[in-house]
């Protein structure tokens, strides 16, 4: 079963087009890492599906009715999005910004009710961030930050939840800590997330669903296994790379070695072994 799809999608910024006539589907249950070089078009793909964006043309269907049809709020009960590098008012605590995702669900200027507290601390507490409620977002470190954004994407108890590059800025151990928490909010509670990954080899450890995208267009789509190959890889980013299978999981990892077309393959040394004594 499939929870999205775009239809003869075209996306551009006044003349110039961006992306033309994509069709892909984001397959239910699972998390879609959406891959490319810098300026490939994800990211405008991503805004789009999640209705940040406008088409040209074509249509975003989520369950087989277009997104672009319907209300902010009716679509916000069914998707939430964290974009790149999000921003909070000074002084706002991880409280207060995870309230704003029960937004969809207020109506006119309506007060937080007994449902809507639960599933803020259920989302708080989801996200590892209990101790840190009542602190500040800016006083949190970059990993905290993201889990916090993400408490309140939570909060909006959608089932499909986009993500732009929520990796960027944070060093390698948060970077783990946010891939974790969304690979557990898949594995746990079923969400269907789509994110923008720029490090290949997260996306082929936490994706099991990889779309590998060049100048707006789909060059391969398929679990890490497909997209991961050397051809592949070389024409969606130009470069040689090496892969071989990671030897904790068994999906293929990426290792570059030069721009496409550059210099011949290099010579791979066996080195002797060193006895220390």
């Amino acid at each position: 079963m499939n929870v999205m799809n775009t239809a003869n999608l075209n996306i551009g910024y006044e003349e110039r087009l961006i992306v033309e006539n994509l069709n892909i589907t984001i397959p239910k249950g699972k998390i879609t890492a959406l891959v490319g070089a810098n300026g490939s078009g994800k990211s405008t793909i991503l805004k789009t599906m999640a209705r940040l964006m406008s088409p040209s043309s074509g249509s975003v269907l989520l369950d087989g009715k277009s997104i672009h049809k319907q209300s902010t709020k009716e679509v916000a009960r069914q998707l939430a999005i964290l974009p790149q590098n999000p921003t909070a008012p000074d002084g706002l605590t991880v409280s207060e910004l995870v309230s704003y995702g029960r937004f969809p669900y207020q109506k006119g200027f309506g007060s937080l009710n007994k449902e809507d507290r639960a599933i803020i601390q259920w989302a708080v507490e989801r996200t590892g961030l209990l101790e840190f409620k009542d602190r500040p977002i800016d006083r949190l470190s970059g990993g905290q930050r993201q889990h916090a954004w993400i408490a309140m994407a939570l909060a909006q108890q959608t089932d499909l939840l986009f993500l732009d590059e929520p990796t960027t800025y944070l060093d390698m151990a948060h970077q783990l800590e946010v891939l974790e928490l969304l690979q557990q909010l898949n594995a746990t509670a079923g969400r269907t997330i789509v994110m923008v990954v720029h490090d290949l080899n997260h996306a082929s450890r936490y994706a099991q669903h990889m779309v590998g995208i060049k100048k707006g267009k789909v060059i391969s789509v398929g679990s890490p296994e497909a997209v991961m190959t050397k051809d592949v890889l070389r024409e969606v980013f130009g470069i040689e790379t090496d892969i071989i299978p990671d030897p904790r999981t068994g999906v293929p990892l990426c290792f570059p070695y030069a721009l496409a077309g550059s210099q011949e393959e290099p010579e791979v040394i066996g080195l002797e072994p060193v006895m220390v004594s």
